[in-house]
């Protein structure tokens, strides 16, 4: 008999977590308890409550919530203050929602009396390192139940199977047969995994993509848009103020109707394998060129430099499941004290899969000095004949080596 009475299950209401969920009652036999988080995925959330009833699951245990702002605000904006790219391409749409998702997890198992949490994350994936060290840091002697390295329901078939015989429904079925893409979306991104998009060799399908038209069938005119930015958060779009949630809602529908966001990535787990994934991140896309752009302006010289040299750090720590460590918190606070002067609008064109910027100040934060960075006459107020001896000093060691050299004959 397990000690564990009651449990917290990360409850989307798709194919796994169903699953999941009967399975828990059968090989458990505890109470349970169903979290399923509103992050902006566009997807109707009451069936997951119609569901959960449907296997006798009591109303006061199914919680359902509306996270949009708490996830833009409180996790995307922070990671994108430091120009998050992990491996040069991908912007972390899901890494960055597994934080909130544990936070809120540990949150309810603490109000319902829970002694575990169980999720639907794979033995082979990243997610059950992020779900499960975060709720390590929040609650550490919580049990954490992960069905996948459990039970012997190890392809998506044999889920398949298994749902048919519980009658369990099942949606999103492929329209061409076999079981559906892994999918995870939030308003960051949408990621696609599955099917034969694990032949790295075969490029992906058209109708896959959900969020974007292709580059191809955007429209032929380029659109402009204007972002505010205060404290390093975009918070204005065109001139309206919205909540952060709406503002990354609005870029994701502008670039996805022109293109913008499109990514299929072969990553390197934390788990040791290769995946590949495809990836729709247009506000997200957008986004980063924008900060970028007022950054350019408003940061010095050796801060920005400082912060490329972490960015790398970070996005690894976001990656591998540690938005709730010391060194992550460590350099958020850094972070997070170089954009108290990132003030100011950026212009971005966008089409046909681009996105161009296109003009960018600030008019309390600007360190571009046009009186010192012109051609034209500056009026004294820069000595060109101070390069010089800059550039001897700094040549000096150089000549020096040099000169050695050519004195041994090399």
């Amino acid at each position: 008999m397990s000690d564990v009475k009651k449990v917290v299950l990360a409850y989307s209401g798709g194919l796994d977590t169903s699953v999941i969920l009967k399975w828990l009652q059968d090989t458990y036999q505890c109470e349970v308890v169903t979290f399923t988080a509103d992050l902006g995925q566009g997807e109707e959330l009451e069936p997951a409550r119609a569901k959960a009833l449907k296997f006798g699951i009591k109303p006061e245990n199914i919680f359902i919530d509306d996270l949009r702002e708490e996830f833009v605000r409180d996790f995307v904006f922070p990671m994108f203050r430091c120009n998050t790219v992990y491996e040069g391409e991908y912007l972390l749409g899901t890494s960055i929602a597994r934080p909130l998702i544990a936070k809120r997890m540990i949150d309810i198992a603490r109000q319902v009396g829970a002694q575990a949490i169980a999720h639907g994350a794979t033995g082979k994936g990243n997610d059950q390192v992020r779900f499960e060290l975060g709720a390590y840091a929040l609650m550490p002697g919580v049990k954490v139940i992960a069905p996948w390295r459990e039970w012997d329901l190890l392809s998506r078939e044999k889920l398949l199977a298994y749902a048919e015989k519980h009658g369990i429904p099942v949606e999103m079925k492929h329209k061409q047969g076999g079981s559906p893409y892994s999918m995870d979306a939030n308003l960051l991104h949408i990621s696609y995994e599955g099917r034969h998009l694990e032949d790295p060799a075969a490029e992906a399908e058209e109708a896959m993509w959900r969020w974007t038209v292709s580059p191809e069938a955007a429209p032929d005119q380029a659109e402009y848009i204007d972002l505010q930015f205060e404290n390093g958060d975009p918070v204005a779009l065109n001139g309206e103020r919205l909540k952060a949630h709406e503002l990354l809602a609005k870029l994701n529908q502008l670039g996805g109707k022109h293109g913008i966001g499109r990514l299929d990535l072969v990553e390197n787990r934390y788990v040791g394998m290769k995946s590949r994934g495809c990836y729709e991140t247009p506000g997200g896309t957008i986004l980063l060129k924008a900060h970028r752009g007022i950054e350019s302006v408003c940061l010095d010289r050796e801060v920005a430099h400082l912060k490329d040299d972490l960015m790398p750090r970070y996005a690894s720590l976001i990656y591998n499941g540690y938005w709730w460590s010391p060194e992550r918190k460590a350099l958020q606070a850094l972070i997070d004290h170089t954009q108290q002067n990132v003030n100011g609008w950026v212009r971005l064109k966008l089409y046909k899969g681009n996105v161009i910027l296109a003009a960018r100040d600030s008019k309390t934060d600007s360190l571009f000095d046009s009186t010192i960075a012109t051609f034209e006459d500056d009026a004294g107020a820069y000595d060109q004949k101070d390069a010089g001896g800059f550039i001897k000093l700094n040549a000096l060691r150089m000549r020096i080596a040099a000169n050695l050299a050519a004195r041994r004959g090399k």
